[in-house]
């Protein structure tokens, strides 16, 4: 039994458990990550995020991201930010803007002077093979909004690939929308053959938005960093908010700041604060 360095940290109250796979042995298909989740008799976090060495010459790192149910995914914007505050404080890199390889592709964070982050979150994807979601039909493969029936409701969603998958819905108020029971339930829908990401937007202005989102695998979070992304451009695509400024994003934990303009290979540009919790150690195979 050895003893597993491990440094909590959080973006806006969605929390990481963040580990050195670089200067340390770590394998996370053995470790238990759902027993280390779990909110009373273990570290408690959203997500644990793993550094390793990169795969590709063009990455400076390999971030990789397992929700606190042991499955891995794609992307985690908040998560993005606490991995570039952790490399740079760790001395692990003197560089402030970095190139990082996810599942869901390259991302370049950017640490500012003023303690925030920016992370270029890449280009947002539509295409129903792009979520995946499983289109009824050729005219609805066309649509930017979907319609889904889950259960007695008949909902409408924005699909967005934003390196995970995300459904948005626009609800008039986010403090009443069901966001525990539509959310499981779109997570899980059988037209999502991954899984789903669940945002629940409501528009205060053309620059200002309210979010709440059910994330896959881990149920309704303070902040989701992707999700926000995905419902700015949602918004945008929708008509609803506008492109020529930044767009806040209000959510449970705090302010996101989004920036997208609706023109082809357009990149989403995402800024927010990171923090670090505390330092601690795990006992590890």
């Amino acid at each position: 039994m050895t003893r597993l360095k491990f440094t909590k940290m959080h973006g806006l109250g969605n929390d990481f458990m963040v580990i050195d796979g670089i200067n340390q042995k770590f394998d996370p298909v053995t470790a238990p990550i759902a027993t280390w989740a779990h909110r009373h008799t273990g570290v408690g976090f959203d997500q644990l995020l793993l550094i390793e060495t990169p795969q590709t010459t063009q990455a400076d790192f390999r971030y990789r991201i397992f929700n606190a149910d042991g499955s891995e995914v794609e992307q985690c914007g908040n998560g993005a930010r606490c991995f570039a505050r952790f490399v740079y404080d760790k001395g692990l890199t003197n560089k402030q803007q970095i190139v990082v390889e996810t599942a869901g592709g390259l991302i370049v964070p950017h640490l500012n002077d003023d303690g925030t982050v920016t992370v270029d979150m890449g280009v947002p994807l539509f295409a129903p093979e792009q979520i995946p979601f499983a289109a009824i039909d050729e005219e609805d493969t066309q649509r930017i909004s979907h319609q889904l029936v889950v259960g007695t409701d008949i909902v409408n969603v924005t699909c967005i690939n934003m390196g995970n998958p995300h459904a948005v819905m626009v609800v008039e108020d986010i403090d009443t929308a069901p966001v525990h029971r539509l959310g499981a339930a779109i997570e899980h829908h059988r037209q999502f053959p991954q899984r789903v990401n669940v945002g629940f937007m409501q528009i205060q202005t053309p620059h200002q938005i309210r979010l709440r989102v059910f994330e896959r695998g881990v149920g309704e979070t303070q902040a989701c960093g992707t999700g926000a992304c995905a419902a700015v451009v949602a918004g945008i695509s929708l008509g609803l908010l506008g492109d020529d400024e930044a767009v806040q994003v209000n959510l449970p934990g705090g302010q996101l700041s989004i920036s997208w303009q609706q023109q082809p290979d357009a990149h989403v540009w995402m800024t927010g604060p990171v923090q670090t919790v505390f330092e601690g150690e795990v006992n590890y195979l």
